[in-house]
């Protein structure tokens, strides 16, 4: 498989991050409004935690606390596990396996690049399969 930064090429490259002092209300709210399940939590650029809809629902809604008066510092994930951008998508898959996780940032040094879910891994594992059909078929048929 190809490393990460080939999943990052193909798609938008916009980083949608939050601060941790935000409600966690207002978190929800951005990643509904982006369409995704996770974002990352920067204080003064650096890379500080992860807060996903994974800890609304575990460290919020299930514990009967208020969204608009929790911030995302009280919730977020904090021992974040990244990759780099040359980090391999099977290597991905099997860290998200093994750790229990659906996001993933991806950064080099101490930029932040993007982050990959596990929908990114397999979109790709799919990609890569049905090429390789199709090459099998290709071969066959000559």
């Amino acid at each position: 498989m190809k490393p990460v930064l080939e999943l990052l090429k193909n798609r938008d490259s916009t980083v949608y991050q939050v601060v941790p002092s935000v409600s966690v209300f207002e978190a929800l709210r951005l990643l509904a409004d982006h369409g995704v399940g996770a974002m990352i939590v920067m204080d003064k650029g650096k890379l500080v935690g992860v807060v996903s809809e994974r800890d609304y629902t575990r460290k919020v809604a299930l514990q009967g606390r208020n969204s608009k008066e929790t911030t995302v510092a009280d919730i977020m994930t904090r021992d974040v596990i990244t990759v780099t951008s040359k980090t391999g998508t099977r290597a991905c898959m099997a860290l998200m396996s093994q750790k229990k996780i659906r996001h993933l940032p991806v950064v080099d040094g101490l930029k932040v690049k993007g982050m990959i879910s596990i929908l990114d891994i397999m979109d790709d594992i799919i990609a890569e399969h049905e090429q390789t059909i199709s090459q099998l078929t290709n071969y066959i048929s000559s």
